[in-house]
């Protein structure tokens, strides 16, 4: 070893992934709480439509300040004397999953090689650094930090944090993949719902009549997630070469599993391979179809029921300003249940499809998701908002169940050697779906406006659509074969890739490798738990609240 490497590893030990290697006593049910610590924290990229309101008041408090209507984007990015657009401050959400895909599949190679603990440091202090800066900009009043801030910064943070855990859950889950990849993109799901109702306390407790308090938020969210984060990549620990669980043995290969691989492909080649598009367009169409509901459930369900959400014969635009009040009271709760089938959804359907295996779970989504889609505008025409409710609910169930299952989707087929690396490249998919979903759901509502269709039947073309996408992704769904063989590394260039990965046998060959050879404690895994699972507790108890005012 050279002089500059002893000094690289010397000054990173304590991050290096050797140092991460369990002992022969190390309890796995520890990994997944340090996924889910780090997901909470990045999954607050899908609630930060909290702050739009309150930003876009940061100049005049009380009222906006609007800037000039002949204003252009780029001269708002410097502007310091009028309050930004909403529509401005929505790029950042346009920003981070456009970033979170591109960073995932620039440095999921790098991450494979450096381990999950260095990834989620990383991760932590680009997301945390990110809101930082958005912190200075809200201070300065200056829209280019924030985009730059939690939007670049934060975006490449998020695209780490996202598939840290993925490769390591999945090796230390090889019997239950589907369930151990559920359980941390559950918590990306379940970010919002913690964050947001924090945020707003947060925002309300720092308010002043001359401040709204965004800044002291973002710097109080950013010193809490960071304690979070960083508590989750440290208790990161990766398995030693050849582990499994004691009991159980792997399937035998093509024995009635002809899509699960013993093999591994190299992350290089999977741009060449036609699975990982196929696989690619089953998630594009999948996010686009769950993102146009999701912008849009809210407004769907006010403006095809109107007063009839609350029990008054009239259509959304007959309503006074104190019905259409009520009735978005009614639309908070509709918005806080589909979160949480959309959090359910992730681990229900990913545990699901260790049963079923990934390519029926898919089915059942194109096929079940066409159905429900389809069944919407029928609903909206009978007047039956239970029916309405479901369909979506269910939808969003498997929105949520897409993202969960398709790692280990990756993992049968391309191998779990470098898997974290490929679903990086994989969620380019979602990067285009961001775009592609509200584009076209968008432009279809505004469409059909313009041309004099009623508010109440303007979203029925538009589930047509959403049934479109749905076929494609059925149809390239039916044509994943298992791959052949030259796609596969031969045993020579594994165990190159393996010591690149600094791989080793057992803990021991490199000290104590972050772990010991003494069984986990018990106490110590509930303890681990508990430091997820309270907050997202006291999460679901606030949306149940607000389900509860809407069936009231």
């Amino acid at each position: 070893m050279s002089a500059d490497t002893t000094a690289t590893t010397s000054a990173s030990g304590w991050l290096d992934k050797e140092k991460t290697i369990a002992g022969p006593g190390f309890n796995r049910w520890l990994v997944p709480p340090a996924a889910l610590a780090i997901h909470l924290c990045i999954g607050m990229a899908y609630g930060f439509s909290v702050f739009w309101i309150p930003l876009s008041k940061a100049v005049g408090v009380t009222a906006a300040r609007t800037c000039p209507a002949t204003m252009g984007i780029m001269t708002e990015l410097f502007a310091t004397d009028c309050d930004w657009r909403i529509s401005s401050l929505g790029w950042m959400y346009t920003l981070f999953f456009v970033i979170l895909g591109l960073s995932a599949a620039v440095w999921g190679g790098w991450l494979e090689r450096a381990g999950p603990r260095k990834a989620g440091v990383v991760a932590a202090l680009c997301w945390c650094g990110g809101l930082m800066i958005s912190a200075l900009g809200v201070h300065l009043h200056q829209l280019w930090m924030l985009w730059i801030g939690s939007g670049v910064i934060g975006g490449v943070g998020l695209g780490l944090g996202y598939i840290s855990p993925v490769s390591t859950l999945i090796k230390w889950f090889p019997d239950r993949r589907g369930m151990a990849t559920g359980m941390a993109i559950m918590g990306f799901g379940g970010g919002a719902l913690v964050g947001s109702p924090l945020a707003a306390m947060l925002m309300t407790y720092f308010a002043t009549p001359t401040n709204v308090g965004v800044m002291q938020t973002f710097i109080a969210m950013g010193v809490i997630y960071f304690g979070f984060m960083m508590a989750g990549a440290l208790a990161y620990r990766v398995p030693p070469t050849g582990w499994k669980p004691e009991g159980w043995t792997p399937p035998p290969a093509q024995a009635n599993n002809a899509m699960i691989t013993q093999k591994h492909v190299h992350v290089s080649k999977v741009w060449g391979i036609p699975q990982f598009w196929l696989i690619w367009i089953v998630l594009c169409m999948n996010v686009s179809a769950g993102i146009g509901v999701i912008g849009m459930a809210s407004p769907m369900l006010q403006e095809v029921f109107g007063g009839q959400l609350i029990g008054v014969a009239k259509k959304f635009g007959e309503l006074s300003a104190a019905e259409k009040s009520s009735i978005a009271l009614v639309a908070a709760g509709f918005a806080a249940l589909i979160s949480l089938f959309n959090i359910g959804g992730r681990f229900v359907w990913a545990s699901f499809s260790d049963k079923i295996g990934r390519k029926t779970t898919y089915f059942v989504f194109f096929v079940l998701g066409a159905i429900l889609y389809a069944s919407i505008p029928v609903s909206a025409m009978k007047g039956s908002e239970f029916f309405f409710i479901a369909a979506v609910c269910v939808i969003l169930s498997m929105y949520g169940g897409g993202f969960a299952t398709v790692p280990a989707y990756l993992a049968d087929i391309f191998g779990t050697q470098m898997v974290g690396a490929i679903h990086g490249r994989l969620l380019t998919a979602w990067s285009t779906a961001g775009i592609l979903g509200p584009v076209v759901v968008n432009y279809m509502r505004d469409y059909q406006i313009n041309a004099g269709i009623p508010l109440n039947q303007v979203y029925n073309q538009t589930m047509y659509i959403l049934v479109g996408f749905l076929t494609v992704g059925f149809i390239a769904n039916l044509m994943i074969k298992p791959l052949a063989e030259k796609w596969f590394m031969t045993p020579e260039e594994l165990a190159i890739e393996k010591k690149l990965a600094h791989e080793r046998a057992a803990a021991n060959e490199v000290g104590s490798g972050g772990g010991s050879s003494t069984k986990t404690p018990g106490a110590l895994v509930v303890v681990a738990w508990l430091f997820v699972a309270i907050p997202l507790a006291w999460a679901i108890y606030r949306t149940s609240l607000s389900i509860a005012k809407m069936f009231s």
